[in-house]
C-alpha cells in the first residue's frame, strides 16, 4: 500500500516525539559548578640593581599561611588568568535555561492515569494507555502516550501528549506538544519553549504567554483533531479488534458494511463461483488451508523471482492484483460457508440462497469483530483461508480441464502387473497386437517390446521412500566433499549436479537404486538433459521454503514435488528384480 506525504510525516513526527520524550528522562542532572579560583595578588616586582628584594613592610609583615584546598577541587595555579570575554547573546536565542537536579521521584503509571496532586513535587508524570495530570510541582514533564496531558501546575521542561491533547495553565520551561491531539493554553499559561501541535489545534489565549514558536501541522482542516482516530486507535487497535462500539466510533462502520454489501453483490452476480469454492472447502477442507499456506509462502518468493529476472516486472502487478482479488472473492466464499451454517436450517428454498448466506455470515462475522484479541485473528484467518480456497478451487479445475482434453482413443499399452510394456506390431501393418498368450510360450506369438517405463502404470514412489533415497545420497556426496577436502556451500551444487547427471544417464540415483526408485516423464518419453537440468535446478525452489517443495509429495494425489511439477516428472517404485543399472 502505498503512504502519502501526510502519512509519511506523521509517522516521522510520532517517531519525532516518541524520542524527544523520553530522551529528556535519560538525561543525567548537570554536575554543580566548580567554585571559582581564590584571588591571588599581584606577584611583587624582582629586584634589580641595589635595590632590596624586599620592603619595610614585606619584612615585618608576617608570612601568610596558605590557605585551606578542597581535595575534589584541582590546584589553582599562582599565576593570573585572564578571564575569557563573556559571549554574545545571539538575537532571537531564548536563555539557557538551568535544569533543577533530579531527585528519582517519578509518578508512573501504564495501564491508568498518573496524578500528582497540588503541594506534591515530582520529577516526572508519566502515564502509559492513560492521561497524565499534574497540579504540582515538576521538575521534568509531563508525558502520556494514548492520553491526555494536563498540567495546572509547574513544570520545569515540557509536557508532550502523543495520541492526545495537552491542557496547560502555568508555566512550562520548555516545550508543549501534542501529537494527533489539541493544544489549550489557559490564561496563566507561560510556554518557554514552542508550541506544536500535530494533526491537532491550537487553542491558545489570549493573555497565555509562548517565549518560542507556534507549530500548527494539520492534515484535515477543520477536521484536523484527529478524535476519531484515536478513538479507533484506542480502542480497536490496540485491543486487536476491527471494530467497536463507543464516541466517534461511528465511522468504521461505514467500511465494514459497504464491504459486506460488497460481498452480498458478488454472491448475486457469480453464484456459481461462490457455490463450487464453497463445494472444495467443504469436501476437502485439509487440502484448502494446506493451498492458504502454500499461497501465503509462495507469494512474496514467486514476487521475488519475478522482479530478479527483469521481464517478470511485467508480470508482478497482475500476481498482485490476483492475490487481491482471490482473497476479496475468499473473503465471500467463508461468510457464506459460515452463513450456510444457519440458512440450511430452513431448507431449500429462497433463504439457503447463497447471497442470503453471505449476508447471514457476515453479520455474525461482524459481531466477533467486536470481541477483543479475537476479531483481528479470525478478520486475517478469514482473508487467509479465503484466497487459499479460491487457488485451491483454480487448481482443480485446470486439473479436470486437463484430463477432459486428453485424447481417449488409440489402444492402451499392454500391461502385466508391475511392469509396463509398448504394444507389439506386425510389420508394415501399423496394427497394435495384443496376445493373451504367455511371453516365450509360443514361437508365433507376437513379440512384446518393452517401451520406456511408464508413470500410469508403476506405483508412485511415496514421500518416506523418498527422503530415505536423498539422505544416501546426501550421506555418499558428504563423505567424497569430506575426503577431497571441500565441503561448506558447494555441497548442494553437487548434490544437484551429482542428480542431473544420474538422472539423464540412468534415470535414478545410487540412493534410488537401493530403494528401487526410478525418475521417469509423465509424458513417458525418456528424460534428456534439458529434463534433468531444470529438476535439479526445481530443487532449491523446493528447498527455499522450508522444504517445503519436497514435503509436498505427502499430500499431492499424484506424488509429485514442485521439482517434478516443473520438470513433468514423477518418482516410481520399480517391481523387484528388474535392474536399474
Amino acid at each position: 500500500m502505498r503512504l502519502s506525504i501526510r502519512q509519511l510525516f506523521l509517522s516521522a513526527a510520532i517517531a519525532f516525539s516518541f524520542t524527544l520524550t523520553f530522551a529528556a528522562f535519560a538525561q543525567d542532572p548537570r554536575p554543580a559548578a566548580a567554585p571559582p579560583p581564590a584571588e591571588t595578588s599581584p606577584a611583587a616586582p624582582a629586584a634589580t640593581g641595589d635595590q632590596p628584594a624586599t620592603t619595610p613592610a614585606a619584612e615585618a609583615a608576617p608570612a601568610a599561611e596558605p590557605p585551606l584546598r578542597r581535595l575534589d577541587v584541582p590546584p589553582v595555579e599562582a599565576s593570573v588568568e585572564k578571564s575569557p570575554a563573556p559571549a554574545k547573546k545571539k538575537s532571537g536565542t531564548r536563555p539557557a535555561r538551568v535544569r533543577a537536579p533530579r531527585h528519582g521521584n517519578e509518578r508512573v503509571a501504564i495501564g491508568h492515569d498518573a496524578h500528582l496532586p497540588a503541594g506534591e513535587k515530582a520529577d516526572a508524570v508519566v502515564a502509559v494507555f492513560g492521561s497524565a495530570t499534574s497540579e504540582g510541582e515538576v521538575t521534568d514533564a509531563v508525558v502520556s502516550v494514548l492520553g491526555n496531558s494536563r498540567a495546572t501546575g509547574p513544570v520545569g521542561d515540557a509536557v508532550v501528549a502523543v495520541l492526545g491533547s495537552v491542557y496547560v495553565n502555568s508555566k512550562v520551561g520548555d516545550a508543549v506538544v501534542a501529537v494527533l491531539g489539541n493544544v489549550e493554553l489557559g490564561p496563566q499559561a507561560e510556554v518557554g519553549g514552542d508550541v506544536v501541535a500535530i494533526g491537532g489545534r491550537i487553542i491558545r489565549d489570549p493573555a497565555a504567554v509562548v517565549r518560542g514558536q507556534q507549530h500548527n501541522i494539520s492534515f484535515l482542516g477543520e477536521f484536523g483533531d484527529m478524535e476519531w482516530l484515536r478513538a479507533w486507535f484506542k480502542h480497536c487497535l490496540l485491543l486487536g479488534r476491527p471494530l467497536a462500539i463507543g464516541p466517534h466510533l461511528g465511522w468504521v462502520w461505514i467500511p465494514a458494511l459497504a464491504f459486506l454489501a460488497l460481498y452480498v453483490l458478488l454472491a448475486l452476480l457469480f453464484p456459481a463461483g461462490v457455490e463450487k469454492c464453497l463445494q472444495t472447502l467443504e469436501t476437502q477442507p485439509g487440502y484448502s488451508v494446506l493451498a492458504s499456506l502454500l499461497s501465503l509462502l509462495l507469494a512474496p518468493v514467486a514476487t521475488i523471482l519475478l522482479a530478479i529476472t527483469g521481464v517478470g516486472l511485467f508480470v508482478v502487478p497482475f500476481l498482485v492484483a490476483g492475490l487481491f482479488f482471490a482473497t476479496f472473492f475468499g473473503k465471500a466464499v467463508m461468510l457464506a460457508w459460515l452463513g450456510r451454517r444457519v440458512t440450511r436450517l430452513f431448507g431449500d428454498g429462497l433463504l439457503n440462497h447463497i447471497a442470503l448466506a453471505v449476508l447471514v455470515g457476515g453479520v455474525l462475522i461482524l459481531g466477533v469483530y467486536l470481541v477483543p484479541f479475537l476479531g483481528f485473528i479470525v478478520y486475517k484467518l478469514l482473508a487467509w483461508i479465503g484466497m487459499g480456497v479460491v487457488v485451491y478451487t483454480l487448481l482443480l479445475g485446470m486439473k479436470r480441464e486437463k484430463h477432459a482434453a486428453a485424447p481417449s482413443g488409440g489402444i492402451p499399452p499392454l500391461s502385466v502387473p508391475g511392469v509396463a510394456f509398448g504394444t507389439g506390431a506386425v510389420a508394415g501393418a501399423g496394427v497394435g497386437i495384443v496376445s493373451d498368450a504367455p511371453v516365450g510360450l509360443s514361437a508365433e506369438a507376437p513379440a512384446f517390446v518393452p517401451a520406456a517405463i511408464s508413470a500410469a502404470t508403476l506405483p508412485r514412489a511415496g514421500f518416506w521412500i523418498r527422503v530415505a533415497a536423498l539422505l544416501l545420497d546426501a550421506i555418499l556426496l558428504g563423505i567424497i566433499v569430506g575426503i577431497l577436502h571441500r565441503g561448506g556451500p558447494t555441497l548442494p551444487l553437487l548434490l544437484a549436479a551429482y542428480g542431473a547427471v544420474m538422472w539423464k544417464m540412468k534415470g535414478t540415483t545410487i540412493g534410488g537404486i537401493v530403494c528401487g526408485l526410478k525418475v521417469v516423464r509423465i509424458d513417458g518419453r525418456e528424460i534428456d538433459w534439458a529434463t534433468a537440468i531444470v529438476r535439479a535446478l526445481g530443487c532449491f525452489l523446493s528447498l527455499a521454503v522450508v522444504g517445503l517443495g519436497f514435503i509436498w509429495v505427502a499430500f499431492d494425489d499424484e506424488k509429485q514435488s514442485w521439482h517434478d511439477k516443473i520438470a513433468g516428472t514423477t518418482v516410481v517404485r520399480m517391481p523387484k528384480g528388474v535392474s536399474l543399472l
